[in-house]
C-alpha cells in the first residue's frame, strides 16, 4: 500500500484521429500505473478539439481498447465526474474564458499571416521542433491602423506574445530541461477558423480537472515551455511532467501504422491476450526481467519511475515477434 499523502490526479488524453497502437498503450499503461501506484485518481479525457482530424466513431473504440487492456478510470466521458465534460469539443466555453482573460491582460495579438507566409518563414531556423519553425513576429509589429485594415479582408488567428527568457523544469524521466522561449516565437492559441490550439486547451483542461501529474510521450516534451507560459499568464499551477520515450520502428522512424500489426485492434483480431501485451510492455519498460503475461493490476506494485528508460526504444522485428508469441 502506498504511503503517499499527496492528492494525486493523473490523466490519459487520447485523440480520436486513429486507432490506438502499442505506442499509445505504452503511454496509457505507464500513466495509469503511476497514478494507481500512488493511490491517486485517474482521469480519461478525449482530446477531439481538432475537428479536422478527429473521427467521433473512434472515441468508443478507444474506450473499448483501453478497457480490454485492463485499465479503468475514476472520471471520464463514459463515467462522468465532478470536473466534466471530459470531451474537449464540449468544453469550448472554458477555452473562450481563458482567451478573454489573456486578451484583457494584453497577452495576445491578431495574426493575419497566410499559409504561404508561414511556409516562407520555414526557411528560418527551427525552434521547438514539434511546433515547426519559429514565428518571426511579423504581425506583432503591426500598428493598430494596419491591423484594422487587414481585418477587413481576413479573419485573424490569435498569437500569444512570448518574451525572451530561459525556462527550466524537472522532468520525471528526461531530467532537468531548459528552453529558450524565444526559439519558438509567438504561438497560436486560436486559429483563424476559430479552432482553439492544443496548447491552450490542454492547459485549461488540466487546471480545471486538478491534474497534478502528467505522464505522456516524449514527442510532447518541447510543448512544455509554451504550456508553462500559459499556466503562468492564466494564474494556474502547472502539473509535474514526465515524458516517456517513443517507440521507434526498425527503419528508425516513430512506430506507426506503416510498420503493420501494431494497432490494438489488429492485435485483438490476431487473438493476442491483453495480459500478453501488458507483460510485453512491462518487459520493454525494464520493469520486469522476464517476459511473462501480466494483468494491469498485477503491474501496480512493479511500477518504478526511476527504472523507466529515457532514450527512444527501438522495436525490432524480434521484439515484435516476442509480443506475438513466436
Amino acid at each position: 500500500m502506498s504511503t503517499n499523502t499527496r492528492l494525486v490526479r493523473g490523466r490519459f488524453a487520447p485523440t480520436p484521429s486513429g486507432e490506438l497502437h502499442i505506442g499509445n498503450a505504452w503511454a496509457a499503461l505507464l500513466s495509469w500505473l503511476q497514478i494507481r501506484s500512488l493511490d491517486g485518481t485517474f482521469v480519461l479525457r478525449m482530446e477531439d478539439i481538432d475537428t479536422q482530424r478527429a473521427r467521433p466513431h473512434l472515441a468508443s473504440q478507444i474506450l473499448d481498447d483501453l478497457y480490454w487492456l485492463g485499465l479503468d478510470w475514476d472520471e471520464g466521458p463514459d463515467v462522468g465526474g465532478p470536473y466534466g465534460p471530459y470531451t474537449q469539443s464540449e468544453r469550448i466555453e472554458y477555452y473562450e474564458e481563458a482567451l478573454k482573460q489573456l486578451e484583457d491582460q494584453g497577452c495576445l495579438y491578431p495574426c493575419y499571416c497566410s499559409r504561404a507566409d508561414l511556409l516562407a518563414a520555414a526557411r528560418a531556423p527551427h525552434g521547438l521542433s514539434s511546433e515547426g519553425p519559429a514565428y518571426p513576429g511579423t504581425c506583432r509589429l503591426l500598428t493598430p491602423d494596419e491591423a484594422a485594415c487587414k481585418s477587413l479582408v481576413k479573419q485573424p488567428s490569435l498569437r500569444f506574445k512570448v518574451d525572451h527568457e530561459l525556462l527550466s523544469f524537472q522532468d520525471g524521466i528526461a531530467g532537468r530541461q531548459q528552453f529558450d522561449t524565444a526559439s519558438g516565437g509567438d504561438f497560436i492559441v486560436r486559429r483563424a477558423d476559430g479552432m482553439i490550439s492544443y496548447q491552450l486547451a490542454v492547459v485549461v483542461d488540466d487546471d480545471h480537472m486538478h491534474i497534478t501529474d502528467v505522464l505522456r510521450g516524449a514527442d510532447l516534451l518541447d510543448s512544455v515551455p509554451r504550456q508553462l507560459m500559459l499556466y503562468r499568464a492564466l494564474g494556474m499551477h502547472a502539473p509535474a511532467f514526465a515524458h516517456v520515450p517513443l517507440f521507434m520502428g526498425p527503419d528508425g522512424k516513430r512506430l506507426a501504422k506503416r510498420h503493420g500489426g501494431t494497432s490494438l485492434a489488429a492485435l485483438r483480431e490476431m487473438g493476442t491476450a491483453p495480459e500478453q501485451l501488458v507483460g510485453w510492455l512491462m518487459w520493454i519498460a525494464g520493469l520486469t526481467e522476464e517476459l511473462v503475461p501480466l494483468t494491469a493490476k498485477e503491474c501496480i506494485p512493479l511500477f518504478d519511475m526511476d527504472k523507466l528508460p529515457s532514450e527512444s526504444i527501438l522495436i525490432t522485428d524480434e521484439k515484435l515477434s516476442r509480443l506475438h508469441g513466436s
